[in-house]
């Protein structure tokens, strides 16, 4: 029986149907990319606010004031009087009723009183220029409430940790292109709830259930990615990332078109919906079919991807192998059981966690020097289109190991290089800052693709969400490690930074090397890619080793055709190569 690697081979590693289906698929980085970064369209600080003295909305309206002229008439005059008072926070303790003059409301306490009258704390009487323009005039965020605007977005990162466990589990068992229709579903209605949620406890609620259900989108669209392509283009996965920086610089042109926060938040919900056609244009994954033991389903897709791609599959194909090993539902002690399952286990959740909190520490660290929020933004994800490129560039040259290693090296270096550079010199700071946001975008971009490489295809879906989870983590520590850090001292987060960096770089250098490594099958692929990772000082004779065993049951095994471990060493000395024990 042939392997699915051959099959697939044979029916055309990324040929026309598999380009039509990694660009519908791409779609879904966009969509994530706008829930992801959303917050910061959705929940700007409003411009004008104050406190409402109570009786002055009955006042307004007997006078004929407008909302400046009422500000001006009972707030400013406590502006001016008591400069520690912005009137956003707190109110004159004082109550009006119809004596008061339209003219000088204030007038019968004198001018030079108002600085002695008492002052109380607002609480829920506050008055905004634009009332719908952001969450936080919608709900009454300030003050003493600003906090509630950070537990949105905590609450989005726990969303996503919780579809990180939940769907990534369900996509493993029940398949993956199932749980991602689900998820599209799910994002799409619970963002319509969001946009017309009565009180802030139910936005929370349904801004969380978006969060997993985003999650699930995200993660399982490029599962299914990475396992209907072959080995040479799984770099396709790298591609789908490029289209959540595209939705990253879309994001601020519907916010400046939208004028409202319900208005920005349908948009980037409604597109979820479309997804749902998807049914009938993107398969099932064929690997995942034949890991539940659904052979003949899973023939049916390739016969129906060979047909498109303009070839023919051998009539004998009647049965697809992958292993023999008995499928069973995944959890974590899979990941862990062996020792190099582990390792590499450990370092991905390692690395996920150390560049979602540099990554998101260094966009709010430039992000905090005011300007166009708009055209910021923008720039920012600009950015890390240089990132994409590189790794496009290099990862299918030299590897997947050495860019992923140097790049956090070198975000590390750019960090620690910032911290000390001289304040006099700004220009430099920030330019030395974007090598170093170039450097853990490039890692956070790589990471994906090594992590869903070194997994087998039983346990794929639940160990890139296991690991990617820690991202999410990164992702709720980042803005409280910076701001905290930098009221001791402003560059402290950046050391920190480039620490964790550092490291990360050094412990990438552990895992095996994945470049033209067909899919690992079973956990026994895992470990075998992982002992003997063969290299050559930048030989190609290294892909031509392992090539002349692809016609074995899996050309993972790279060994397997040598009788003995003795005569595997013999080989390759004789094609003056090393041999690394990882």
């Amino acid at each position: 029986m042939p392997s699915f690697d051959e099959v697939l081979k044979e029916a055309g590693e990324f040929g026309r149907f598999q380009k039509r289906v990694f660009f519908l698929l791409c779609q879904t980085g966009i969509t994530f990319s706008f829930l992801f970064a959303s917050m910061v369209f959705l929940g700007p600080a409003p411009d004008g606010y104050w406190c409402r003295i109570p009786g002055a909305a009955e006042l307004s309206e007997r006078c004929g004031w407008t909302l400046e002229e009422e500000q001006n008439l009972t707030v400013l005059p406590l502006r001016l009087a008591n400069g520690s008072s912005s009137g956003k926070c707190e109110r004159l303790d004082i109550v009006w009723d119809n004596s008061v003059s339209c003219t000088s409301p204030l007038a019968r306490y004198g001018n030079h009183s108002v600085s002695n009258l008492p002052l109380a704390a607002c609480h829920d009487n506050w008055v905004y220029k634009q009332p719908h323009s952001s969450i936080v005039s919608e709900y009454n965020l300030v003050c003493s409430n600003a906090w509630m605007l950070d537990l949105s977005q905590a609450i989005l990162s726990l969303g996503f940790l919780t579809g990180s466990f939940t769907l990534g589990y369900a996509a493993d068992r029940y398949g993956r292109l199932l749980i991602y229709l689900l998820s599209c579903l799910g994002v799409g209605i619970c963002g319509i709830i969001v946009a017309f949620a009565p009180n802030f406890t139910v936005f929370l609620i349904f801004r969380f259930l978006q969060g997993v259900f985003g999650k699930g989108t995200w993660m399982t669209c490029y599962v299914i990615v990475t396992e209907i392509v072959g080995s040479d283009q799984r770099i396709v996965g790298i591609v789908i990332q490029v289209f959540f920086t595209l939705g990253i610089m879309i994001l601020p042109g519907i916010a400046y078109l939208v004028p409202t926060w319900q208005g920005i938040q349908l948009v980037i919900s409604l597109p979820n919906f479309l997804f749902l056609l998807y049914y009938w244009v993107v398969p099932e994954s064929p690997r995942w079919l034949l890991t539940r033991k659904k052979g003949e389903k899973a023939l049916k897709i390739m016969h129906n991807i060979a047909k498109h791609n303009g070839k023919y599959l051998s009539p004998h194909y009647s049965e697809i192998t992958i292993s023999n090993e008995e499928v069973s539902n995944p959890s974590f002690l899979d990941l862990v059981r062996t020792p190099r399952m582990r390792r590499n286990t450990l370092i991905f959740m390692y690395a996920w966690f150390t560049s979602a909190l540099i990554y998101q520490g260094l966009v709010m660290r430039l992000g905090i020097v005011g300007g166009n929020l708009y055209l910021d933004f923008f720039i920012s994800g600009a950015v890390e289109l240089p990132a994409a490129l590189l790794i496009l560039l290099t990862i299918d040259r030299i590897g997947r190991r050495l860019p992923f290693g140097i790049s956090n090296i070198v975000a590390g270096i750019a960090c620690l290089i910032t911290a000390f550079l001289p304040e006099d010199m700004p220009w430099l700071k920030t330019t030395v800052a974007t090598l170093g946001r170039l450097g853990i975008t490039m890692s956070f971009e790589i990471v994906y693709l090594v992590n869903s490489e070194l997994y087998p295809t039983t346990l794929r879906n639940f160990g890139v969400s296991l690991c990617s989870s820690l991202c999410d983590l990164g992702g709720i520590i980042a803005p409280f490690l910076l701001f905290r850090l930098a009221a001791i001292w402003l560059e402290l987060p950046l050391i920190i930074f480039s620490i964790l960096a550092v490291v990360c770089g050094l412990l990438v250098f552990l895992l095996p090397e994945t470049k033209g490594i067909s899919l690992p099958e079973t956990v026994e692929d895992v470990e075998q890619i992982s002992r003997y990772t063969l290299y050559a000082d930048g030989r190609e004779d290294l892909l031509e080793m392992m090539a002349h065993v692809s016609s074995s049951k899996n050309p993972l095994r790279v060994y397997q055709s040598s009788p003995t471990e003795m005569q595997a060493k013999t080989v390759i000395e004789q094609r003056g190569m090393k041999r690394a024990l990882v």
